[in-house]
């Protein structure tokens, strides 16, 4: 949880879901199994992990460990980027581990675990040591046999040493930000790559995303969210190993980028991301094309490229596909064009699954970088939940006022 510092984690101790006692079962406490399948109330365990998994808050009851039975109203856990379910049996019920994305054994020693459950239960919990080591004899230690020790088999990852094993840890968390940054259409798409989303990236995504943001701040913010896209599509091209000399006299090994590049905005919203680009890139070359609805086609109205387009790298510029009508009729411009399909990284700041699926069967080739992905489209064929006309909130025109703009030689 540490170590995922920048991101919503949850945790949830399955020893939150022990059955409650009856005045009865408290008095014959040493008689009572607490490492037993049974001792748990499972289903309650797995409503509340499900309710989480599907975006909604969940009550996770408070269990009093000396009287045992549940205390107070309980916890409101929120939904969370992860849920850390944590339990010495979470493993053993099939309809638990099926709720899991990682499943994970700590295996330590015997006497760690033994020296570990005294000091929780004299310390935290009241008891005495005697009490702790019948207890460990008569339930822990054959439960542990019968129970939890089998269900190592189904981890997919076991770690020794716990807590103290750092690599592990690492690889689990490195593990845990790779499947937040993929959207499931990733799996789907080996040519489709969404920045990693972090507390900054969903910042400025609800400032740009929200009606209610002035124009000098939605373009500021929109600068700053372009400015990543176009940074994070660069590390996409190819490039060669360079060894240099620093001022120190020392051997650097680095690499060098393709420089032959250019970019290519898809008037007028695409015009947007040209700053950014040439911030990133001095110099660079910036094509244009201008694609128009002609009832339910797009027709090509407008292109000026650079003559040898077909030998650089291209930069596609577009902050939001929707349908891919358009970006599909770059491309296909850009194919004739001689440019190699492999050759084009489609840049946006957010893309409807309708548009990715159409451009990626298409063009299974080219790149697309964007920094989310939304629901869908609606029957308007906007994207939803979306941020609107971004040309207009960007260039400051209205909603009606969205006409078409061509270079001076050619309006």
């Amino acid at each position: 949880m540490a170590r995922l510092h920048d991101r919503r984690v949850v945790l949830i101790n399955q020893d939150s879901f022990y059955h409650c006692f009856s005045d009865e079962q408290s008095a014959n406490l040493q008689d009572y199994n607490f490492d037993h399948p049974d001792s748990f109330d499972t289903e309650s365990l797995l409503s509340c992990v499900e309710t989480l998994r599907k975006g909604q808050s969940v009550n996770i009851p408070d269990y009093d460990y000396k009287m045992h039975k549940k205390s107070g109203p309980g916890r409101l856990v929120n939904p969370s980027d992860v849920i850390i379910l944590e339990g010495i049996l979470v493993l053993h019920d099939e309809r638990v581990r099926d709720l899991m994305n990682i499943k994970i054994f700590v295996d330590l020693d015997s006497d760690v675990r033994l020296g570990r459950r005294i000091k929780r239960d004299t310390v935290e919990r009241g008891r005495n040591i005697q009490y702790v080591l019948d207890q460990y004899d008569k339930h822990v230690k054959p439960s542990f046999e019968e129970f939890i020790l089998p269900s190592k088999k189904h981890a997919d990852i076991i770690i020794p040493r716990g807590a103290d094993n750092d690599v592990a840890i690492d690889l689990i968390v490195q593990h845990i930000r790779t499947k937040l940054g993929q959207h499931d259409l990733c799996k789907i798409y080996q040519n489709l790559f969404v920045i990693p989303s972090t507390f900054q990236l969903r910042g400025m995504h609800t400032l740009i995303r929200n009606a209610k943001t002035r124009k000098h701040d939605f373009v500021f913010y929109a600068d700053r969210l372009i400015r990543l896209v176009v940074e994070h599509g660069l590390g996409h091209l190819p490039f060669t190993e360079k060894q240099i000399v620093t001022p120190t006299g020392s051997i650097y090994t680095g690499v060098v980028f393709c420089k032959r590049l250019c970019g290519v905005s898809i008037i007028r919203s695409g015009e947007s991301m040209e700053n950014a680009l040439r911030a990133c890139c001095k110099g660079i070359k910036i094509g244009k094309v201008l694609i128009q609805r002609e009832g339910n086609d797009r027709q090509l109205i407008y292109e000026k490229l650079p003559k040898d387009i077909a030998s650089r790298q291209v930069l596609l510029l577009d902050p939001v596909l929707a349908s891919g009508d358009s970006a599909m009729e770059a491309i296909s411009l850009l194919l004739n064009k001689g440019v190699s399909e492999s050759n084009i990284i489609f840049l946006n700041l957010i893309a409807a699954p309708e548009g990715i699926h159409a451009v990626c069967r298409q063009y299974p080739r080219l790149k697309i970088v964007t920094s989310e992905i939304d629901a869908g489209l609606n029957e308007h064929s906007r994207v939803i939940p979306g941020m609107g006309d971004f040309g207009d909130r960007y260039f400051g025109t209205g909603a009606n006022a969205s006409a078409t703009f061509l270079p001076k030689n050619k309006a």
